[in-house]
């Protein structure tokens, strides 16, 4: 009797973990391949200074980036304007919680002022944007760098990443990740910045 109450049990543990690897490999197929991405960005643990290339006070790496209006811009025909350059993703949470305050915070603020605003996704088609845009009810454009090429030229990790470049194209602050405090010292400086050009 004892035998058999004990292969019963050996039967049951067996039975528990096939079950539990089972439904981990579901779950794992369930993962979208963009937010696989962003648990192998978070597992890498690399210091931020370290992922960062360009740093304040250097002039920013040039670009065209395709909008979602279809139009098309390139930095360095943005000279004489304030740029905020932010890099973000659908699937990642604090670049959601980001893009929220952007329209009010940011666009409407400075509307009608020598400002552009360039919110990037990095690594993620169209047709992932586009939906994302279309359920938020977004009404600002945003750019496409699917391949990370723009993205590839400030930074190696991490986001959502944002980036003031000054009216002589010169990068003025460095903001990583989503922090309302931070935000609130971005808006100071994009403030400043954009008052220097219009006294």
């Amino acid at each position: 009797m004892r035998r058999h109450k004990k292969g019963g049990r050996s039967f049951t543990s067996l039975f528990m973990i096939l079950l539990i690897l089972v439904v981990a490999a579901i779950a794992l197929l369930l993962v979208k391949p963009e937010m696989l991405g962003s648990l192998i960005e978070k597992k890498s643990e690399q210091p931020i200074e370290a992922t960062t290339i360009v740093k304040v006070g250097e002039a920013a790496p040039d670009f065209t980036v395709e909008l979602s209006d279809g139009s098309s811009v390139t930095l360095s025909e943005l000279k004489g304007k304030v740029v905020l350059l932010n890099f973000w993703a659908t699937w990642c949470p604090p670049c959601r919680e980001e893009l929220t305050h952007v329209q009010s915070d940011i666009i409407d603020r400075f509307a009608d002022k020598p400002f552009v605003m360039l919110p990037v996704s990095r690594g993620e088609n169209h047709e992932v944007v586009n939906a994302f845009i279309a359920e938020k009810g977004y009404a600002f454009k945003v750019g496409y760098d699917p391949e990370q090429a723009i993205y590839n030229k400030y930074a190696t990790n991490y986001i959502p990443r944002n980036f003031i470049i000054d009216a002589d194209g010169t990068i003025a602050f460095i903001g990583i990740g989503y922090d309302p405090e931070e935000f609130a010292e971005m808006i100071k400086v994009l403030d400043e910045k954009i008052n220097n050009i219009t006294k």
